[in-house]
C-alpha cells in the first residue's frame, strides 16, 4: 500500500544524504531522488519556463547513453558510501541536471521560440549573457551589437523578435531584478546597490525601483517584503 513520503522511516547517512526503504516481498526497485536549487536570476527564469514534469525516457537510445552511465554511477556511489562519495554524487548530479535540460531544450517545442530561443541563439544568447554577467556596464544597443558582431539595426530587430522586448527594456528589467536580489541578500548602502545594477545615481535607481515595484528600495529591504515580479520574470 502507498505510504505518505514523510511517513517512511529514514536512515540518515550524512547531513545531506539519507536512505528510505519501503515495502517488501517483490523485486526491489531503486529510485534516486534529489533537490537542486538555482540561485542565479537567469536560472530562476529558466526554471519558470520548464514544464511541471520533465521526463527523459531514453534508456535504449545510444545517443543518450550518458543518462544510463551517470545514473548507474550515482547509484553505485550512493550504495557504496566510499570516502569522497558525497562530492562525487553532487558533481554527477550537477551534470545530470545540465544534460537533462539540454536534452529538453533540443526537443521541446516551447524552447523553439521566446526567451529560451534567444538564449540559444549564437549572437543574441551572447548578448543576454553579457547583460546577465555585467548589468553594471554602460550598455547601449550599439555596444551590445558590436560585442556580438552585428549592426545596430539588425541586432535590435533580432533581439526584439526572439526575446519579445527591445534590448534596453530587457536590460532595465534585468537590472531591477538584480538590484532587488542584492537588496535582500546584502547590507551595502543603496548607493552601492544602485552602482552594482548600473545606475549612476541613487535617486535614479530609487525612482525606477518604485515605478516598477510600487515601493521604495529602502522600504523593500527594511520590511523584507516579497514583491511582485516584472512581467515574465520570477522574483
Amino acid at each position: 500500500p502507498a505510504v505518505a513520503l514523510f511517513d517512511i522511516p529514514v536512515e540518515r547517512i550524512s547531513e545531506r544524504y539519507q536512505v528510505m526503504r519501503q515495502g517488501g516481498g517483490g523485486e526491489a526497485t531503486q529510485a534516486l531522488c534529489g533537490v537542486v536549487r538555482f540561485d542565479h536570476l537567469a536560472a530562476q527564469r529558466l526554471v519558470a519556463c520548464l514544464p511541471a514534469v520533465l521526463q527523459i525516457d531514453s534508456w535504449s537510445e545510444d545517443d543518450a547513453s550518458w543518462l544510463q552511465s551517470t545514473l548507474r554511477f550515482i547509484a553505485r556511489e550512493a550504495g557504496a558510501l566510499r570516502p569522497g562519495g558525497e562530492t562525487v554524487i553532487t558533481r554527477l548530479a550537477d551534470i545530470l541536471v545540465i544534460q537533462a535540460l539540454r536534452a529538453w531544450l533540443d526537443s521541446a517545442p516551447e524552447a523553439a521560440s521566446g526567451w529560451l530561443a534567444a538564449l540559444r541563439d549564437k549572437q543574441i544568447g551572447k548578448a543576454l549573457a553579457l547583460i546577465h554577467q555585467a548589468p553594471e556596464r554602460d550598455w547601449s544597443v550599439l555596444t551590445l551589437a558590436r560585442e556580438v558582431g552585428m549592426s545596430r539595426s539588425a541586432f535590435s530587430a533580432r533581439f526584439t523578435a526572439l526575446a519579445g522586448e527591445p534590448p534596453m527594456q530587457y536590460l532595465s528589467q534585468w537590472r531591477l531584478q538584480f538590484a532587488r536580489r542584492q537588496l535582500h541578500e546584502k547590507s551595502e548602502p543603496l548607493s552601492v546597490i544602485a552602482g552594482l545594477a548600473g545606475y549612476r545615481s541613487e535617486a535614479a535607481f530609487s525612482r525606477a525601483f518604485k515605478r516598477s515595484f510600487g515601493v521604495a528600495p529602502g522600504r523593500s529591504r527594511g520590511e523584507g517584503q516579497v514583491l511582485p515580479g516584472l512581467p515574465g520574470y520570477t522574483g
